[in-house]
């Protein structure tokens, strides 16, 4: 099972790394542009910023401290902080019927969930 959380682990890392990094890199005008980020016109430039430095933070804290066996507390907690922000951002693209994305979030929601839970329990490290 150790093998399933890391690998789980990995592509949550890689796709909020991702993420993360296309928010900060890009403005709200450019990311505007993108029809699967519509939402990003609703928020001022500062907490889009906010959201994605929370994502690169959170997808470095997914893996970092487990790989180098340093504070591995962090790995849950760094589950926990993107299960409460994917939980906004089901609310955020519910409120705008955007239903591909909402699921798509919640989709993510339940993986950082179990992540969380594994590294707390049955697998903590």
């Amino acid at each position: 099972m150790n093998v399933v959380v890391w690998i789980v682990t990995g592509l949550l890392a890689a796709l909020f790394l991702m993420a993360g990094t296309t928010k900060l890199a890009k403005s709200r005008e450019q990311l505007g542009t993108d029809p699967r980020m519509g939402w990003s016109q609703d928020l001022p430039a500062g907490m889009i910023k906010l959201i994605g430095a929370a994502e690169v933070l959170g997808g470095l804290g997914l893996v970092l401290p487990g790989a180098l066996e340093v504070a591995t507390w962090l790995v849950p907690a760094a589950a926990i902080g993107l299960a409460v922000l994917m939980a906004g951002a089901v609310v955020t693209h519910a409120r705008r019927n955007e239903a591909a994305s909402a699921g798509f979030n919640v989709v993510l929601l339940a993986l950082a969930v179990f992540v969380a839970v594994e590294r707390i329990g049955p697998q903590a490290f």
